[in-house]
């Protein structure tokens, strides 16, 4: 059995004026980076004090940096990197506003945008990825087990909370904040929920 905390990646110029990002490899800003701080401090107080920590995160910039702030700040190894970790690629939204988004395809949910990644490919993709983080982790501390954190992006997080729960959550309105810190069991290939930051739009 592994715990593992989902962290979304700190904030970036395009979250901050509410733009599409995707698989655009946009960088944190300050306030991204204020942000990786505060999770690492988050961190320090909730995981299990005789646990390794292993640190993974999605191969874009933002996950990567706040992996990497947070990996500092708690005195750990520097994160692996796993492209199947990355967010959802939007295709001809990418770097379009949020509102006009709606507008040009519908719900954010529902949205049928040319280009992107569909949903089932995400999931599978998500689960491959966390797979692969696992089975690393557990290589890297065997036989002892780990305290596992991935960084990656508000899309994949939640196709994977959904996963866990059967569709239940997040609940519909929900967005997991920038930074947000969210926790996992990964058991014989199943996952499931313990923990989520889901706060309203």
């Amino acid at each position: 059995m592994t715990i593992l905390t989902l962290v979304r990646h700190g904030e970036t110029d395009w979250n901050r004026d509410r733009r599409v990002q995707g698989s655009t490899d946009i960088p944190l800003n300050d306030t991204g980076r204020a942000q990786a701080r505060g999770a690492a401090a988050a961190l320090r107080a909730s995981l299990p004090a005789d646990l390794p920590v292993v640190m993974a995160a999605s191969d874009l910039a933002r996950a990567r940096e706040t992996a990497e702030i947070i990996a500092a700040d708690l005195d750990v190894a520097a994160p692996a990197l796993y492209p199947d970790l990355r967010e959802r690629g939007y295709g001809e939204a990418e770097g379009v506003d949020v509102v006009e988004c709606n507008e040009r395809w519908g719900d954010w949910a529902t949205a049928v945008i040319p280009g992107a990644e569909p949903w089932p490919a995400v999931r599978a993709r998500a689960l491959r990825g966390l797979r692969a983080a696992v089975r690393d982790a557990r290589r890297t501390t065997a036989p002892a087990d780990a305290a596992l954190v991935i960084v990656s992006h508000g899309a994949l997080i939640r196709e994977l909370i959904r996963h866990a729960t059967g569709g239940e959550f997040p609940l519909h309105g929900e967005r997991l904040g920038n930074a947000s810190l969210h926790t996992l069991r990964y058991e014989r290939d199943r996952l499931s929920l313990l923990s989520y930051a889901g706060s309203s739009l």
